[in-house]
């Protein structure tokens, strides 16, 4: 089977105000045995904690699994000034699998103004599994704009049609260099925190049909719990932050073929590592 998690991990800090990479690497090891980590909410260079050090996050983490492959992707780099390294924040995919191809996803950020809103981006890499080749699309959405939710799910849509579409029309490819042909499946998972609700008009644009009617995502949690609820992944330990309660933000997004072999998605809600839950997607090995 392939087994992949998701979390939004708040950099490390718990709901206790820790901040510990290594309380984060026990919950996913006592949760499952992923072959692909999707962890959003990480930094380099940033400090964390009042008077507390400013980490390389990404070298802790792949300290803390040093049998996976770390892809971090940068949302925003930036500095203050030439005394001091530039920091870093984004996302970060750790798989133990091979990888074919990596793509990183600058996401739309439309003007709002007299609002908070930050730069957000999306990883992709393509993996060989027992199944082929994966795709994975780690990503983290605007929290504050719904404006910006809408304009980041329909560019992530439009990437699926482009891949799909440049599939069906192949180019001319090259046996080496920069034209050769790439390995990027229709297959696709695309996972992280959405920042959005299921009865909000982003989730039903997520799940909506291509032009064509031919494909469309569903999510993973309904193919595997149909009219269940979700399961909250926030707002569970972490009051402050949600005063709302708990509630569900967090999601796996699946192509119809993955929906075929989903076997089950987990959320562990009982940790507080993170104001966010982690969440398991367990795929089967072989298509029906």
């Amino acid at each position: 089977m392939t087994i992949l998690l998701s979390w939004n991990i708040q950099n490390g800090k718990g709901t206790d105000g820790v901040v510990s990479l290594e309380r984060i690497a026990k919950v996913i090891d006592d949760m499952c045995n992923p072959d692909v980590i999707c962890l959003q909410e990480l930094s380099t260079h940033l400090q964390l904690v009042e008077d507390g050090p400013a980490p390389d996050q990404i070298a802790e983490i792949s300290a803390l699994f040093p049998d996976y492959e770390v892809v971090f992707g940068a949302a925003v780099e930036a500095g203050k000034d030439d005394t001091q390294p530039r920091w870093q924040f984004g996302n970060a995919t750790l798989t133990r699998l091979p990888i074919h191809s990596v793509f990183h996803h600058p996401l739309p950020q439309p003007a709002e103004s007299g609002i908070r809103h930050m730069a957000r981006q999306a990883t992709e890499i393509s993996v060989a599994t027992a199944n082929g080749p994966l795709r994975v699309i780690n990503t983290h959405l605007e929290y504050h704009s719904a404006k910006q939710r809408v304009a980041q799910i329909e560019h992530l849509r439009a990437l699926h049609a482009e891949i799909v579409s440049n599939i069906q029309a192949p180019p001319l490819v090259d046996e080496e260099g920069p034209y050769q042909t790439l390995v990027r499946p229709e297959d696709c998972v695309i996972c992280g925190d959405f920042n959005m609700e299921i009865d909000f008009n982003e989730y039903d644009a997520m799940l909506a049909p291509f032009h064509d009617n031919m494909f469309r995502f569903q999510d993973a949690w309904r193919v595997i719990h149909s009219d269940c609820p979700h399961d909250p992944t926030c707002g569970i330990h972490d009051h402050d932050q949600w005063p709302k309660g708990p509630h569900c933000r967090d999601y796996f997004f699946i192509t119809d073929a993955i929906a075929r072999n989903a076997e089950d998605v987990i959320v562990d809600t009982q940790t507080n590592a993170s104001d966010h839950q982690p969440l398991m997607l367990r795929l089967a090995d072989v298509y029906d």
